[in-house]
């Protein structure tokens, strides 16, 4: 799907409809010192290995890509989940 690089929606900030600069959401790192992650290697340890099943099959083939809308007059973003589909196009011809 191709979305356009410039959306013209409303800012909660400017409180007004203004021109929005689009890009996609990254997943950033995971931090080790988080307590799912200090949990987790806890029960790695030793004899009895993995805590739970690892999921090998997965039911859905796509994820819902989330989308960063950037206010080009105050600079304020938002994130809005976008819709579930394969690949996502911003500002491209594909």
């Amino acid at each position: 799907m191709n979305v356009p690089k410039v959306i013209n929606t409303y800012c909660p900030k400017c409180k007004a409809h203004t021109e929005h600069s689009l890009s996609l959401l990254k997943v950033g790192k995971r931090r080790a010192l988080a307590i799912g992650e200090r949990r987790h290697k806890r029960e790695k340890r030793g004899y009895g290995g993995q805590g739970w099943p690892m999921q090998k099959k997965f039911a859905k083939t796509t994820k819902k890509q989330t989308l960063k809308f950037k206010c080009k007059k105050c600079g304020f973003t938002i994130q809005k989940k976008g819709l579930r589909l394969r690949k996502l196009t911003i500002g491209g011809q594909t």
